[in-house]
């Protein structure tokens, strides 16, 4: 599968994954600072963004997907960031594609299996009627029946898209995510794990890296180091991205 991306910036390569319900995009504020330091490749995940769709969605396909864009723009080795799914992404890859990784920075995300906690936005993904959809007002008025955060909603209506005929679709291939959405709670890399140098970035407010997972990241990423962004919640890249993009420069450089 040929994933979509944006290339920007000079320097060593860098290629950036976004997580569940996101697209390249939510990388922006980050990629402003680190674009002054590196090439990156920003990458829309298969069913998100401007890729393209299919009916599956496992860990193994999308790092193939990854794979495959090495591949294609040459990168024989490179810096690997993945936020949330994005992640995952990224520790599957490296734990089967080891000498591809320069170095790899994981954001608030662990190596394990998660409790299903998407719910809400599953619910209101699925009862949107996107035929009774005349305004992005009228889309989020059916999301805050189930959503009620107005940043998260704001989030997720990043992905309504306009056609040109002027009637609304979602970039998120909304079928395949609420199918395989428990495959995507699942643990990555369970029989193998990546000895290269790795950065786990966690949110001072969020339970995504919690104690009790360090264990089985020092196991997975023996040579792994958590950082913790003061103030930053689940979105630290976009809530804190000064601090975000300095330790990545720091790690990285």
């Amino acid at each position: 599968m040929q994933l979509h991306f944006e290339k920007s910036g000079q320097g060593s390569p860098l290629v950036m994954m976004h997580g569940l319900f996101g697209s390249l995009d939510n990388l922006g504020a980050i990629s402003r600072i680190l674009e002054n330091h590196f090439t990156l490749y920003r990458l829309d995940l298969r069913n998100h963004g401007r890729s393209p769709h299919a009916d599956s969605m496992t860990f193994a396909e999308m790092a193939q997907d990854l794979r495959e864009f090495f591949e294609a723009q040459s990168l024989q080795r490179a810096f690997v960031f993945g936020h949330s799914l994005g992640g995952k992404v990224a520790m599957e890859f490296a734990c089967h594609e080891p000498e591809r990784i320069a170095k790899l920075i994981i954001a608030d995300i662990a190596p394990v299996t998660y409790p299903s906690h998407h719910n809400a936005i599953l619910d209101g993904l699925a009862s949107i009627e996107l035929d009774q959809v005349k305004s992005r007002r009228d889309a989020d008025e059916q999301l805050a029946k189930f959503v009620s955060e107005a940043p998260i909603r704001q989030f997720i209506l990043k992905s309504l898209d306009r056609s040109s005929e002027g009637s609304y679709r979602w970039r998120l291939n909304v079928p395949t995510i609420l199918d395989k959405y428990e495959d995507l709670r699942l643990a990555v890399c369970e029989h193998c794990n990546f000895a290269g140098p790795t950065l786990f970035l966690r949110g001072e407010h969020s339970n995504y890296i919690a104690e009790r997972n360090h264990d089985e990241i020092k196991a997975k990423f023996p040579e792994s180091s958590i950082v913790t962004i003061d103030g930053a919640s689940h979105w630290l890249h976009a809530e804190k991205p000064d601090a975000v993009a300095r330790a990545i420069i720091d790690f990285l450089q």
